[in-house]
């Protein structure tokens, strides 16, 4: 029998596993993503060797930035609040402050306790700080009416920050290319920060409304068959991206656009029902890359770089993160444990994945790169673990003691209390 036939066999057992196991495993402090990986390791080299793959960086980085997408657009699609300040506080306070404060401490650990050059620093920070929207389904708004405010933070969190690091993951790349920042800076500053992030933000928006425009009318002509219709779901995902990327701007900013312009339209149930189709095949694409990054690891490796990783991911998790968190949402309204929880549960995965994949493909070669991959790996496998075991015991302690008392109302002006009909 073939690896093939029997690797095709593990995988749907999995797959029925999960599916079937679904109501126990949500009563375990396990995360599906901590069962994949674990699988992943017994499917690799080290195990039944069924997964012998070795996907090059160009493979990893399209399957990594396929997955993304789709959890991009999934986020998108959850933002169940009105375009205000107010309504956005929370991600405001976590893009806005604690992202950069994350890269430029990861950066400071690079650069002094690992002897980096800042540059390299700088993207090895760029890489680790975003938080993951495809892992952190625990942790995130999982009902379109949910308005609970740590959940919604997280889930926003992960959308943006996922697109709003790459303009620190291409300064790191150009500094590997040419250490003199003055060469570059204001070029950097011009295109890669003020450009792309505005052109993310427009084309988002405008083809989001161009598509929703094209369907409402064709809908009054001829109805497009249910079975077919969440597919435009997908499709804008693609258009969205590729249309921003010709442009040079964040496409993955645009698709999370996207998905929050595409829930604001006045049919709320084709927007959740495409959420739904969304939803699954991100849960599908999670499995085959949590199984792939599982059968990736190597032993000589990571032990060679443990120690570097253990620093970085320790500090991360335990230090940049929760006091980060606490900072950047000082005078947030709301329950202090929610000010902890965002600080805990800063959960990395596969888009530390992509963004590693991306700069090995452009330019981090070598020692360099062999060293931040393993930093890289080694810190997602930790905080898999980590994050996995822990987010099922806290979000119930979370939803017995906090949740009733940590809604939108709770924090709104009182003549937009409706955020529904906003």
């Amino acid at each position: 029998m073939s690896i093939y036939i029997l690797g095709l066999l593990v995988i749907g057992l999995l797959l029925l596993m999960v599916t079937l196991g679904s109501g126990w495993i949500a009563r375990i402090p396990l995360s599906y993503a901590l069962i994949y990986l674990v699988v992943g390791i017994i499917l690799s080299p080290y195990g039944f060797n069924l997964i012998q793959i070795r996907p090059d960086t160009v493979l990893l980085e399209r399957v990594a930035e396929f997955v993304v997408l789709i959890s991009l657009f999934s986020c998108g699609l959850k933002m169940n609040r009105p375009l205000q300040f107010w309504a956005w506080n929370s991600t405001v306070r976590l893009i806005g402050f604690l992202m950069p404060i994350t890269i430029f401490a990861l950066a400071a650990i690079g650069h002094w306790f690992l002897k980096m050059d800042w540059g390299v620093a700088i993207l090895m920070g760029a890489i680790l700080a975003p938080t993951d929207p495809v892992l952190a389904s625990e942790v995130q708004l999982d009902d379109p009416h949910d308005r609970d405010e740590l959940r919604f933070g997280l889930t926003s969190e992960g959308g943006l920050n996922d697109a709003l690091a790459f303009p620190f993951v291409y300064f790191g790349l150009r500094s590997l290319k040419d250490p003199n920042w003055d060469n570059w800076f204001k070029e950097w500053v011009a295109i890669d920060l003020l450009w792309a992030i505005f052109a993310g933000l427009v084309m988002g928006y405008v083809i989001a409304k161009v598509i929703r425009w094209i369907d409402h009318k064709l809908q009054r002509v001829q109805a497009v068959d249910e079975l077919m219709e969440d597919f435009v779901a997908l499709s804008i995902v693609l258009i969205t991206y590729s249309l921003t990327e010709i442009v040079n701007g964040y496409g993955f900013l645009a698709v999370f656009v996207a998905g929050v312009t595409m829930r604001r339209r006045r049919d709320l149930e084709k927007s959740i029902s495409q959420l739904h189709f969304i939803e699954r095949l991100e849960k599908l694409s999670e499995i085959g890359m949590i199984l792939l990054l599982g059968s990736l690891l190597r032993v000589e490796p990571m032990m060679r770089f443990a120690g570097d990783a253990l620093l970085v991911a320790g500090l991360l998790f335990f230090v940049i993160r929760p006091v980060g968190a606490w900072v950047s949402t000082i005078a947030l309204p709301g329950h202090p444990a929610t000010r902890w929880l965002y600080g805990w549960f800063g959960i990395r995965g596969v888009g530390s994945l992509y963004y590693l994949a991306y700069a090995l493909g452009s330019g981090l070669k070598g020692d360099t790169g062999e060293r931040i991959a393993w930093i890289t790996f080694i810190t997602i496998v930790l905080s898999v673990i980590l994050h996995g075991v822990t987010a099922t015991p806290l979000m119930k302690w979370y939803e017995r003691n906090v949740e009733g008392n940590n809604t939108l109302e709770d924090h709104a002006p009182e003549h937009e209390r409706d955020v529904e009909s906003a």
